[in-house]
């Protein structure tokens, strides 16, 4: 068991995936993933749990306690799936519920959409220690946990970084630059949203200045100029499911 708490974020509106998303937040969307076919949410959850991570902070918002049912284990429904011959979808579920009961989940609201940053920033008094961030909307083959150190992140390179927030890294891969969805990219180096932090992120976007959105990168650009370091960690493949377009190609790619 890795003593390192995740804390998944899922409070984003989705705008990108409607009118899909309007009713059916964008985390619940189901995926073809590995024989089963699961919300993007679960999958993630799934992946962490089999890493060893057992301390979960989930961050929702408005209109998401759909999330928050799907964590609840129902048994009932387990009994009348197994009544009706439903034996495989079944077991499917009851292996889903003994990995909540095993865990610790606890579920944090963010009551307006101001942003990555503010919906991190509303884990903190769950923290202990040093934690892991993931966003539910992007999924890997494998998470690449043995790789990853204290204050880094996942990067991953494309055609076009604009709507992406971009990396500038040094020979060694440790950051020298991040820009949230430049219209200039000084590189085609993005983040890959899995990040783990010590508990001076919070201190740092607490301290940004912004307008509408609080983004999480201008806490590590923050730090960074305070002389802390940060790596970037390379991943290949990596299913981006937060545009249509991304979803469309990310079922392609896992279904061939």
């Amino acid at each position: 068991m890795i003593n390192i708490h995740a804390v998944i974020t899922a409070a984003g509106l989705g705008t990108r995936l409607l009118p899909a998303s309007k009713e059916i937040p964008k985390e619940m969307f189901p995926i073809p993933f590995k024989g089963q076919f699961k919300p993007i949410i679960q999958i993630i959850f799934e992946q962490l749990y089999d890493i060893g991570i057992r301390d979960f902070i989930i961050v929702v918002g408005r209109g998401k306690r759909v999330i928050e049912d799907h964590f609840t284990p129902d048994y009932d429904f387990i009994n009348y799936l197994e009544s009706k011959g439903k034996v495989n979808q079944a077991d499917y579920l009851r292996q889903f519920y003994r990995k909540i009961e095993d865990s610790r989940i606890a579920f944090v609201n963010q009551p307006e959409p101001r942003g990555f940053g503010d919906a991190v920033l509303r884990a903190e008094p769950f923290v202990q220690g040093e934690f892991l961030v993931v966003a539910a909307d992007t999924i890997l083959s494998t998470i690449p946990i043995s790789s990853m150190v204290v204050n880094s992140f996942l990067v991953t390179t494309v055609r076009d970084p604009r709507p992406y927030g971009v990396v500038v890294v040094d020979d060694e891969g440790f950051v020298i630059d991040v820009e949230e969805k430049p219209k200039e990219p000084k590189s085609n180096l993005v983040i890959v949203p899995y990040y783990i932090f010590d508990k001076d992120i919070f201190g740092e976007l607490k301290q940004v200045k912004y307008n509408d959105e609080l983004q999480l990168t201008d806490g590590i650009k923050g730090l960074i100029r305070k002389g802390k370091k940060f790596k970037a960690i390379k991943v290949d493949i990596v299913y981006d499911l937060g545009t249509i377009d991304n979803y469309i190609e990310s079922i392609r790619k896992l279904v061939t």
